[in-house]
């Protein structure tokens, strides 16, 4: 959770707003993911008796660093591994940055998936994964969204999206 937060926290900080950011605005969306970030920490401290909660929750945070890693611009690594180039507007300026995050978030689902989540099945998280081709629409569909509102409602944390597109492209 706490690359989740790591994860949403960089995105608004670059002006790329975050994910519901377009539909209920960004502190909303802040509130939101503060919300979620706090309710699944709150629940890594009960018993077992949260652990198909949590196994969801890294399933859906494996299942989300999947969709980044498939759905935008890679190239590979000389180890084999997708780089993105470009991500949600960020620019190639700030990939080396966002992709250590996102990296992180993933070794972070999967160790939690086979170490912390013992009281629950594997096969829960695995399952989120068949939200990946899902994740990838709405993170595009946000995208163009958020574009969009950069150019009609630029505020700060929209910023960096208002390079992307002239207005009229946007139509």
């Amino acid at each position: 959770m706490a690359s989740l937060a790591a994860h949403v926290a960089f995105e608004l900080g670059a002006g790329v707003g975050m994910p519901l950011a377009s539909v209920v605005g960004p502190y909303a969306a802040a509130g939101f993911w503060t919300a979620v970030t706090g309710s699944v920490l709150a629940a890594s401290t009960r018993d077992a008796s949260a652990d198909r909660l949590l196994a969801a929750a890294n399933g859906f945070g494996l299942a989300a660093v999947s969709a980044h890693l498939l759905g935008w611009p890679t190239r590979r690594t000389r180890t084999g591994l997708p780089w993105l180039e470009d991500c949600e507007g960020l620019g190639p300026e700030l990939m080396p940055f966002y992709n250590p995050i996102l990296y992180c978030s993933g070794v972070a689902g999967l160790l939690a998936v086979f170490r912390e989540n013992r009281g629950a099945r594997v096969r829960l998280s695995a399952a989120m994964l068949g939200l990946v081709p899902l994740l990838i629409a709405y993170q595009h569909w946000e995208h163009r969204r958020l574009v969009r509102l950069a150019h009609t409602r630029p505020r700060w944390w929209n910023r960096r999206l208002r390079r992307l597109a002239p207005e009229s492209a946007l139509r």
